[in-house]
């Protein structure tokens, strides 16, 4: 009777380890698996509480003339440190990305800064941006064009990039519909929310891009 409880309570716990999984493949236009594209959950299920899924102290760096990494991830009020770690003076430069780059509003999205080159044997510069208004926000340098990157600033905790097999899994979900956004960099019109409805069992989705992203530099 012992270890028939032991089996029931282990079963239980493995069952409340599924429940609610959500786990979401993005691909691109060809059916090919993409990394890097954002999937934000809105749960129904107001009195659930958001795990911890994004980084408290965020840092993109400036390395090798590229941003480091290519696409973060942050909740509404994080401040994002940005680091020049190559000898060369950089500029970070954050606007509205997507379609939202061509109105004209001045919605507090944007910023600029400058950051020197790092000196042998000294600190790399650094400074600090709080993002406080949910969004992607693409980031460029004047003075090297070909720099670019994103910063996705979300207002839900459930919220993840895809892994190199285009995956995003989120564990514990709370049961009932969950509305979902799939965002890319590289999609300039925004894909239609749809509605999830999450169960006990694992709930697995695919969203398709309507474009095929562009190969990032090495």
């Amino acid at each position: 009777m012992k270890h028939a409880l032991v089996l029931i309570a282990a079963c239980a716990g493995f069952t409340a380890a599924l429940a609610g999984n959500v786990q979401i493949q993005v691909l691109d236009k060809d059916g090919q698996p993409v990394a890097d594209a954002v999937v934000v959950l809105y749960p129904a299920a107001s009195t659930a509480a958001a795990p911890t899924l994004l980084a408290p102290n965020p840092v993109v760096e400036q390395e090798k003339m590229r941003f480091v990494p290519a696409v973060s991830v942050v909740a509404t009020g994080t401040t994002v440190r940005f680091v020049n770690r190559d000898t060369w003076d950089h500029h970070v430069r954050g606007t509205a990305a997507g379609a939202a780059a061509f109105q004209m509003a001045t919605d507090g999205t944007g910023f600029e800064l400058r950051l020197a080159g790092k000196l042998d044997g000294k600190p790399a510069s650094a400074e600090n941006v709080r993002m406080d208004k949910p969004g992607p926000v693409l980031l460029s340098c004047h003075l090297h064009g070909s720099m670019r990157g994103h910063v996705f600033v979300t207002d839900s905790g459930w919220t993840l990039k895809t892994d190199a097999d285009g995956l995003a899994r989120f564990p514990n979900v709370p049961d009932g519909p969950a509305r979902m956004r799939v965002w890319h960099a590289d999609q300039l019109i925004d894909l239609p929310q749809r509605t999830l409805q999450v169960s006990p069992a694992v709930v697995q989705d695919m969203v398709q891009l309507g474009v095929v992203p562009r190969r990032r530099r090495g």
